[in-house]
């Protein structure tokens, strides 16, 4: 038998969840959706124990200092750029993650928008829908076997991603923030040596205020007229205006993203440019990668309530 409301835990949805984990979820706990007003609308600010909520909505120190019992904030989600971790430890309130689980997603997107890019899928199933392949031929595309991939960021996401393109007969190099001594490929100094090397950049490092606008104007620029640029980490970490900027001038012939500044209100030069594609942050976005990450949330929300030791920790409570 479940608890009765009053007596159970209160936590505050940030973000919104499937219903195979929020049926779970209202069985042990009060659930209460954040008002449009902030916290100032919550009646029951000062009784709110948890916070679940996303990568691309996070938590900010208002939020996080107006609920005074706050105690864990939970991400559906890898990434925690947007929850200000030092208002979370000054406040004493433990974060955690859902890493791991979609690593495989994100690296096949990336390998998906590579794919769909070079090979213009898109425009190819415009060709066929439209009637006009009786008309005219598609023109001749690019092909990615054999060609120099570089991976900006090699963590977990940036390993997986080169992994895949080694099935294309394919040269790895990478730029990362930390030393990787046991990688057999090949690393660069900055991500604008890397780019001058590389056919392909694959952005796959992690958000954050350290890397804003990492992939910059000059990176972009040496990626080359041939070079694609595929962005599926965050919108933050490129240079966005330098960036459409170089597609609408062709100094590179192509961009693949999944992620974007201001999304879902993105930039409108995008829509008018052929030589992009464009995904609404789809990463992660299948039913067995969220269903992980839900799992994982669950997880860490029943583990405190138990007073166990949190699964994915980014931040610690101290005692």
């Amino acid at each position: 038998m479940s608890a009765t409301r009053s007596s159970r835990p209160k936590v505050l949805m940030v973000s919104s969840m499937p219903e195979w984990d929020l049926a779970p979820m209202r069985e042990a706990y009060d659930l209460i959706d954040l008002p449009a007003d902030g916290p100032s609308g919550l009646a029951s600010a000062a009784d709110i124990a948890a916070l679940v909520t996303s990568g691309g909505k996070g938590a900010d120190a208002a939020l996080i200092e107006a609920l005074p019992a706050l105690a864990l904030i939970t991400v559906y989600g890898v990434g925690y750029d947007k929850v200000d971790l030092d208002a979370a430890s000054r406040c004493n309130v433990a974060v955690t993650n859902t890493p791991d689980v979609l690593t495989n997603d994100v690296a096949d997107m990336a390998l998906a928008l590579t794919l769909a890019l070079s090979r213009r899928i898109v425009d190819g199933d415009t060709l066929v829908r439209s009637g006009a392949w009786s008309e005219k031929s598609m023109p001749l595309t690019g092909s990615i076997s054999g060609r120099k991939i570089g991976i900006v960021g090699l963590g977990r996401i940036g390993e997986a991603i080169a992994n895949r393109f080694v099935g294309f007969d394919t040269e790895i190099g990478y730029w990362n923030r930390s030393p990787k001594p046991l990688s057999s490929w090949r690393a660069f100094p900055t991500p604008a040596t890397l780019a001058a090397w590389a056919d392909i950049l694959v952005v796959a490092v992690a958000g954050g205020n350290d890397t804003v606008g990492l992939v910059n104007a000059e990176t972009i620029v040496a990626l080359g007229r041939d070079g694609l640029l595929i962005n599926i980490s965050r919108g933050t970490t490129i240079d966005e205006a330098a960036l459409i900027a170089a597609l609408e001038s062709g100094t590179i012939a192509g961009a693949g993203l999944d992620v974007f500044l201001n999304e879902p209100a993105i930039d409108r030069r995008f829509l008018s440019l052929g030589n992009v594609v464009l995904s609404p942050h789809q990463g992660s976005a299948t039913v067995a990668t969220r269903r992980a990450m839900g799992e994982l949330v669950r997880a860490n929300l029943a583990a405190h309530f138990a007073g166990e030791t949190l699964p994915t920790t980014v931040l610690h409570r101290h005692r």
